[in-house]
């Protein structure tokens, strides 16, 4: 007997896609709490996003159930013209189909992406459901994935330049053998890859439009990257945050010049809301820079983001296929946030980890001596620039030093 699909309310969407929201708690934590699949939760939260402006104005709603209304009633009317015909069509044809074609043959001619329902299709095949469905396993769920997914960090923070193939060596010398190509989907799944620029390139998503590496023209002799004034280009990107019970991804600004931490923000989903809102809050807070640069992510080429910094005449910078070292001033953030705050903490969930986190980039922002920036720190050299006087105290000073 096969296992009916669960359906789920609207309230009850409502409810897991605000505690999403919220993030409070992991997805692998919201959905074993509610007994649901992580990827539900993925598309009911984006679902949610897309159609948050239908609750300020319904005349748009209205409109298209109408048009839809009057198509069906004259496609029904068409149908019905033929229908006798087309009911002995079928009744022949599913009778020759039964006595002439093998059940795995039959099996070839579904199409799951026809107008037709897959139960129709499987009942005008005479073919039972049990022996078709099949429910595909969640990648990344299992204590096992979990902790190579540990693994894998711990090795990229330490080797960026590492490749699927030195992860599998450098995994195996740990106890954990496992092939490149379950490698390759965990760094996926964490939105990492190696630091070098490869050979084989993949087809761009001809729906987001790829643009060209800026920052070039402010490379010295040494090919190095030199910026000379705060806002003139800001950096962002992504990492994966581990946790006790589950993981997390964090995204960043940063001030390219002054190594400032403009904006942050943990969450328990990698997607375009968490990369636009970081972009926002950064420009609600400081002067718009000249450049944004990103790797081509499609977070980072997504309509959405793309759209607030046109909105704003901000250039976007976007690094060459395969060469995340382009954004170098944020992949070196990272590196000391993880040896220096996020492994030694063993952050338990993402409650612990945000606050964590925010104390270390209020420290690192105001504190941290930083050897770029002649051991000052991003918060003097940026307020410094900005206001053209010394933004700390002489007390402050004390307490640095």
């Amino acid at each position: 007997m096969s296992k009916k699909r669960k359906k789920y309310t609207a309230d009850f969407k409502s409810k897991l896609v605000l505690e999403v929201l919220e993030c409070e708690q992991t997805l692998n934590e919201i959905a074993s709490k509610y007994e649901v699949l992580p990827k539900s939760l993925r598309d009911w939260k984006k679902q949610f996003l897309d159609n948050m402006s239908l609750a300020f104005d319904k005349s748009a709603v209205v409109k298209e159930y109408k048009d839809k209304i009057e198509l069906l009633e004259k496609e029904k009317n068409a149908t019905s013209k033929k229908l006798g015909e087309v009911i002995i069509e079928k009744d022949f044809l599913e009778g020759k189909l039964k006595s002439l074609v093998s059940f795995n043959s039959r099996k070839t001619l579904i199409d799951t992406k026809h107008k037709l329902s897959l139960n129709k299709q499987l009942k005008i095949l005479s073919i039972n459901k049990s022996s078709y469905y099949y429910k595909k396993a969640q990648p990344f769920s299992s204590n096992e994935d979990i902790k190579l997914t540990k693994l894998i960090d711990e090795i990229h923070t330490e080797h960026p330049y590492y490749g699927t193939r030195r992860l599998s060596k450098a995994l195996a010398r740990l106890g954990f053998y496992t092939g490149r190509k379950l490698i390759r989907k965990a760094m996926s799944f964490m939105g990492i890859k190696a630091l070098y620029p490869k050979v084989k390139t993949t087809i761009a998503n001809k729906e987001h439009k790829k643009y060209p590496y800026l920052l070039n023209e402010y490379k010295n002799d040494n090919n190095q990257v030199i910026i000379n004034t705060p806002n003139e280009v800001w950096s962002t990107d992504i990492t994966y945050i581990r946790l006790e019970k589950g993981f997390a991804y964090l995204a960043a600004i940063i001030d390219w010049n002054t190594k400032k931490i403009l904006s942050w923000k943990l969450s328990n989903a990698i997607d375009t809301h968490l990369t636009t809102s970081v972009l926002k809050e950064a420009l609600d807070k400081y002067s718009k820079p000249k450049i944004l640069n990103t790797d081509q992510g499609s977070q980072y080429t997504a309509y959405e983001h793309i759209n607030i910094l046109k909105d704003n005449n901000i250039s976007i910078s976007m690094d060459a296929k395969g060469r995340s070292i382009d954004n170098i001033v944020i992949e070196r953030f990272w590196r000391s946030l993880k040896y220096e705050n996020v492994y030694p903490s063993g952050y338990e969930n993402i409650k612990e980890a945000r606050l964590g986190i925010g104390d270390y980039i209020d420290t690192y922002n105001k504190k941290r001596l930083h050897s770029a920036i002649d051991y000052n720190t991003p918060d003097e050299v940026y307020y410094k620039a900005i206001n053209n006087e010394d933004f700390i105290s002489n007390k402050e000073l004390l307490e640095v030093g």
